[in-house]
């Protein structure tokens, strides 16, 4: 699938600021790309997630809302959503290492979440360096 054509009707797990009674809050921030996973967790499950995130890398935006939608009603125990996953749904985007890279940042914002009181982390966990271009001139840069 494409960027656009998850985007079309816009994401669905966006907020513009933190929401109260989500008792997991992760941030991960990788040069000019910032996310903020929000969880609602009860019973050992995720009821609800979402995030809030740079707006102007609609790769990021992507990302994020397909992660925030395979979490939910998952075990934070048994957690699992891999960057190969996220890859894989997004197969259709010609830049994949962009792809790859906002799986990073999203996934190390989820695991931060998950780690705010101790719970199991994701499959997998790296950390990411920005690749040049972010808030410089250049607006075509995600």
């Amino acid at each position: 699938m494409k960027v656009a054509e998850y985007l079309k009707e816009g994401p669905k797990n966006m907020v513009e600021e933190a929401l109260d009674g989500y008792n997991k809050v992760g941030e991960f921030k990788s040069g000019c790309h910032r996310v903020n996973i929000m969880l609602k967790v009860e019973r050992g499950k995720v009821k609800d997630c979402k995030f809030t995130a740079t707006k102007r890398c609609k790769k990021l935006l992507a990302v994020a809302d397909y992660v925030c939608e395979n979490v939910k009603g998952k075990s934070t125990k048994s957690l699992s959503i891999s960057e190969e996953d996220i890859v894989s749904f997004f197969g259709d985007e010609k830049e994949t290492d962009k792809i790859k890279n906002r799986a990073e940042i999203v996934l190390n914002a989820l695991n931060n979440a998950l780690n705010s009181s101790g719970e199991k982390k994701t499959e997998k966990t790296t950390t990411t360096k920005a690749k040049r271009g972010c808030g410089t001139k250049k607006k075509k840069t995600c």
